[in-house]
C-alpha cells in the first residue's frame, strides 16, 4: 500500500496509518482519540493488540473512547467523565466492584414492562427499564433465571456486570445532545 493515496484507503487502513504516524518518533506518551471508531472487528482487535504491546514496552497511552469494552480491555486506570466532570476513577475491575452488582440479567420481549412492574423488584437489588429491556442487577441470578423459565414470552441475556453498566449508572441512560 506504500503507493496508495490516503483517500483510497479503507477506514481500517487509515486508522493503522494514523497509529503508525503517531509512533514513528517512538514517543513515551501517545494520545489517542477514539482509535477504533468505525473499524471492523478484525481491525479493532489488531489495533488493540498493538496498543497492548505498546503498554508492555512501557509506553503511556492516554485514550478517549465511548466504547466501554475498549476501555475495559486496554486501560489500567480510567476516569469516567460526565459533562466535563470526573465522576469516577480507578481500574476497570475496581470501578465495576465498587459501583455495580456483579451480575446482570437483561430481560426483553413482549410484555417486559408489565413483567418488570410486577416482578423485577422481587428478584433484583436494582433494576432499570430502558425501552423494551429491563436491566436486573443481582448478586445471584439463579432465582431470577428460574423464574424466567416460566415466562416463555420473554427472552433474556445473563452476563457479568461490565464497565458499560457502571458508565450508565453514573451518567444516566437518557440521550444527550
Amino acid at each position: 500500500k506504500r503507493d496508495a493515496k490516503i483517500p483510497t484507503l479503507s477506514g481500517g487502513m487509515k486508522r493503522r496509518l494514523t497509529l503508525a504516524r503517531a509512533l514513528v518518533n517512538d514517543p513515551d506518551i501517545v494520545f489517542l482519540d477514539e482509535p477504533t471508531t468505525g473499524l471492523d472487528p478484525q481491525a479493532r482487535h489488531l489495533i488493540w493488540q498493538r496498543l497492548r504491546e505498546l503498554t508492555a514496552q512501557g509506553k503511556t497511552l492516554l485514550l478517549t473512547t465511548h466504547f466501554m469494552d475498549e476501555a475495559e480491555r486496554l486501560c489500567h486506570r480510567l476516569a469516567i467523565l460526565d459533562h466535563g466532570r470526573m465522576v469516577a476513577e480507578d481500574s476497570p475491575r475496581a470501578l465495576i466492584a465498587e459501583h455495580i452488582e456483579p451480575q446482570v440479567v437483561e430481560v426483553f420481549g413482549e410484555g417486559v414492562t408489565q413483567w418488570a412492574d410486577e416482578y423485577a423488584a422481587q428478584f433484583s437489588k436494582r433494576f432499570e427499564v430502558s425501552g423494551e429491556t429491563a436491566f436486573c442487577y443481582v448478586d445471584d441470578a439463579q432465582p431470577l433465571l428460574a423464574h424466567l423459565q416460566g415466562h416463555a414470552e420473554l427472552r433474556y441475556l445473563y452476563r457479568p456486570a461490565n464497565l458499560e453498566d457502571v458508565f450508565l449508572k453514573l451518567t444516566g441512560r437518557e440521550m444527550r445532545e
